[in-house]
């Protein structure tokens, strides 16, 4: 087996240890590995194995942090975010290594998974238009409905910042997504 089919085998064995589970009862860390692998292969359609690799790599283990250990307002969001890139990164790079990858490979991976470089970074911005787009297509109802005490200004701001982080090809893809009219409203009001 070759480094990069290893490294997959790692890395998917360690989302199989997240407690929460999807609609369909598998690990919810291994269904969003696949999102985003699916995403890049449609985004980039000449993707390397290190690449969609580091796809895999963008939720890992993120739920050995939860959210709540870091303040509940919006800088510690941003520290909560912040630690996970560096976590996930840093795992990344191991599970890599472990699987016997080059180190100047792991090492780019791992700038991508730590959002090193959005927007110059042609790695980074995949990964970050992938995780947009999971968002939108997957998790922004959930996720609407979880906030539905927010006003529609927030929402319509958070759209708007999540517009504003994806590539014009990411935003294309977004357009043609099937969304539920008000979510489709929304992202009309932010820009999408």
């Amino acid at each position: 087996m070759d480094a990069h089919a290893r490294a997959r085998e790692l890395i998917d064995q360690a989302h199989a240890a997240d407690p929460r589970r999807s609609a369909d009862g598998r690990p919810a860390e291994l269904v969003y590995a696949e999102r985003m692998e699916r995403w890049i292969a449609r985004l980039v359609p000449e993707a390397t194995p290190l690449l969609r690799l580091a796809a895999r790599c963008q939720h890992l283990e993120r739920w050995r942090v939860p959210r709540d250990t870091f303040p509940l307002d919006r800088p510690g969001y941003l520290q909560w975010r912040k630690s996970l890139y560096q976590k996930q990164a840093e795992r990344a790079r191991a599970l890599l290594r472990e699987a016997g990858v080059a180190a100047a490979e792991a090492e780019e991976a791992a700038a991508w998974v730590a959002k090193s470089g959005l927007r110059t970074n042609p790695g980074t911005q995949a990964l970050e238009d992938a995780a947009c787009l999971v968002f939108l297509e997957n998790e922004i109802e959930a996720f609407a409905a979880q906030h539905a005490d927010y006003p529609r200004e927030k929402f319509v701001d958070i759209l708007r910042k999540t517009w504003r982080k994806m590539s014009p090809a990411a935003q294309q893809a977004a357009r043609g997504l099937d969304l539920p009219p008000a979510i489709a409203a929304l992202l009309a009001d932010a820009g999408g």
